[in-house]
């Protein structure tokens, strides 16, 4: 298989209002997009932008959305691969993969964007099968995000950072935390989704403790139940209707 037919080329155009962020979180995402504006000057004082970035945190809390966003603002291409579709039973494959990857977005210059990354970032060692090969594995990353330009973005995003090899999370200079949202964040979103829908198909009762990818398709299970209830109204009606003429 041909490694590139593993990369999304995402085109769906996501704001960063679209994205539900604390403000530690929202402050940092618009300084990192800050400095590639001003990317010139900083380099004149011999100031590295920031392009290397972990998200991390609980799943279908926003990390890929994220990702599209900063790469619209930054008027990049993003390419997505999800690292546990690349690993490959031999290691040395994998290394010559993702060296292919990581060629390609420089090319480009654009947002890489490596989700699961736990399934390649493994703390050496912790690996029983083949440690010797998956240490080896970890260097080659290591190597990668050393020498990946600045012209180029990379984020990798992860539910599990706690098992990540420390010397790969040293080389993120920023580390965005994605939690659970609050019941009013949620309520804030629920309302975001739900505009576009008829007023009386809104008002069903919401969830809460749950991820927004949760809520969202909680939501949009709720509002097909009840267009479908609405629909087989119309049909009984129409049943009805159909029934009254041929009596008469």
């Amino acid at each position: 298989m041909n490694v590139f037919d593993l990369i999304i080329h995402d085109k769906e155009q996501v704001s960063l209002d679209d994205v539900f962020l604390n403000n530690y979180n929202q402050q940092n995402i618009e300084q990192l997009i800050k400095e590639y504006k001003y990317v010139d000057e900083l380099t004149k004082y011999g100031l590295p932008v920031n392009n290397k970035i972990l998200l991390q945190g609980h799943s279908g809390c926003g990390k890929t959305t994220t990702a599209k966003a900063i790469a619209n603002a930054l008027g990049k291409p993003i390419l997505i691969l999800n690292l546990s579709n690349v690993v490959c039973s031999r290691i040395g494959e994998t290394s010559q993969n993702l060296k292919q990857i990581f060629d390609k977005a420089t090319r480009e210059k654009a947002v890489l964007f490596l989700d699961e990354f736990d399934q390649i970032g493994k703390e050496r060692g912790s690996d029983d099968k083949d440690v010797g090969e998956m240490r080896r594995l970890v260097n080659t990353l290591i190597q990668l995000i050393d020498y990946f330009p600045e012209n180029a973005l990379l984020i990798a995003a992860t539910n599990h950072a706690e098992i990540i090899d420390t010397a790969l999370m040293r080389r993120f200079q920023l580390r965005i935390n994605f939690e659970m949202p609050t019941s009013d964040i949620l309520d804030t979103y629920y309302d975001k989704i739900l505009l576009p829908f008829p007023a009386e198909m809104q008002h069903f009762e919401r969830r809460y403790n749950i991820s927004f990818a949760e809520a969202k398709d909680y939501a949009f299970t709720c509002i097909k139940s009840l267009l479908i209830e609405h629909f087989e109204k119309l049909d009984h009606l129409d049943e009805l209707a159909q029934i009254e003429k041929s009596v008469e």
